[in-house]
């Protein structure tokens, strides 16, 4: 009977270990992506490869941070479309037309606000905590453009999409994320040694309007780490 007794005394503060064990995840992504851009406004048109490291912060099983370095390649080409080849050129057609095509890398760095749409994670069953969760995504990061025979690019972006995350394991994660990434440059596109992408139609860019932006779908795997507490006394 004492047994019993000490076991239902002793059983909260087992499901408090349980819940919300550990802080963060750390963990890759690979993907596809693609631009969007002067010579392109079709999603998933000439996609290439990306790849990246993440690092998230959870606060509660409805909130969290993540912050993450990503590699990408991008490309681009003006197909039949007409482009004129220098848009200063006086005359009603504005130069004669340009076939023009580009290929850079990019490198993407940022952090991006996270919310759960279903509270995630495991040991809070009867809270109504899920182990798998849509979620939508925002925040603020810095994009460089660079290759193409042309000096590199970079500027702020501003990434919005949505996802769904999966608790595969007590401590790993599996997912899928698409975001755009709307940035304040309009010269991920520029290469050397051919017409420029940079205003092709002569007119200016100001803020996000008449910029480059990009978007990446990834799937992605993550570890938790940093354990809330490590006995079930000292939860803090």
């Amino acid at each position: 009977m004492r047994t019993l007794i000490l076991i239902f005394l002793l059983l909260p503060l087992g499901l408090r270990a349980q819940e919300d064990e550990y802080r963060m995840e750390i963990g890759g992504a690979l993907g596809t992506d693609f631009y969007l851009g002067d010579v392109n406004s079709t999603p998933f048109r000439k996609p290439g490869v990306m790849a990246g490291f993440l690092l998230r912060r959870n606060f509660n099983p409805r909130m969290g941070v993540k912050a993450n370095l990503a590699f990408g390649t991008l490309r681009g080409d003006s197909g039949a479309r007409f482009l004129p080849s220098d848009a200063a050129t006086p005359g009603a057609q504005g130069g004669l037309p340009a076939s023009v095509s580009f290929k850079r890398s990019v490198l993407d760095m940022g952090a991006q606000f996270e919310l759960n749409l279903l509270g995630y994670g495991l040991g809070h069953e009867y809270q109504g905590v899920k182990r798998w969760s849509p979620y939508l995504t925002m925040g603020l990061g810095l994009t460089l453009a660079m290759g193409g025979n042309s000096k590199a690019a970079a500027g702020l972006n501003v990434p919005l999409g949505m996802g769904v995350k999966y608790k595969w394991k007590p401590r790993v994660n599996v997912g899928a994320e698409w975001t755009f990434r709307f940035t304040t440059t309009d010269a991920l596109d520029v290469m050397g040694g051919q017409p420029t992408l940079s205003h092709p139609f002569g007119i200016q860019s100001s803020g996000f309007k008449n910029k480059d932006a990009y978007s990446f779908l990834m799937f992605f795997l993550t570890y938790d780490i940093s354990p809330k507490c490590k006995e079930c006394h000292n939860n803090k």
